[in-house]
């Protein structure tokens, strides 16, 4: 009878042990896919393109260390201080205020109000890439002058203009 019990205590310990490592394999799996920083994937995020753009995302931006993000084109730095998403929608032509920075062009995007973030997305460059930036960020201009090196590379098709672009009409 003690054979038959220890038997089945081995049984009942190895099925409960295979089933934690099944439900810690699925924890581990939600937790890799999981957004870090609050941050999801662009939907054209998975693209060869995105992929070289990240792995051309620097080690630090904005005084913050980069973080672990298995996402495919997310960048997050500092818990979510810093995001980048590649692949998002590239803006079309806009009226929103635009920057120039190191040869790539920045559109600023309204963030929400009281938000405390900078959102801006390149401009002229499929595929475009958005970043979001804290305002506890001191350094905005730092962190365009790195990500604009990580995505330099895209082909630029369009560019930002401003007031002095545009010719003044001819005096009749």
């Amino acid at each position: 009878m003690q054979g038959v019990l220890r038997a089945r205590r081995v049984r009942v310990a190895v099925a409960l042990g295979g089933a934690g490592l099944v439900v810690g394999g699925v924890l581990v799996v939600r937790e890799v896919n999981a957004p870090v920083g609050g941050v999801e994937a662009a939907a054209d995020g998975g693209t060869p393109q995105c992929a070289r753009i990240t792995r051309a995302y620097p080690d630090g931006l904005g005084g913050q260390r980069r973080d672990d993000a298995a996402l495919p084109g997310v960048g997050v730095w500092g818990g979510g201080t810093v995001t980048a998403r590649c692949g998002v929608e590239p803006p079309a032509a806009t009226t929103d205020p635009c920057v120039s920075v190191d040869g790539v062009d920045w559109v600023w995007r309204p963030a929400k109000p009281g938000d405390g973030r900078k959102v801006l997305v390149t401009y002229g460059r499929d595929p475009a890439v958005e970043v979001v930036i804290s305002d506890r960020v001191a350094g905005t201009d730092d962190v365009l002058v790195e990500m604009s090196r990580a995505v330099s590379p895209v082909a630029q098709h369009a560019k930002c203009i401003g007031d002095d672009d545009v010719a003044a009409p001819a005096a009749g």
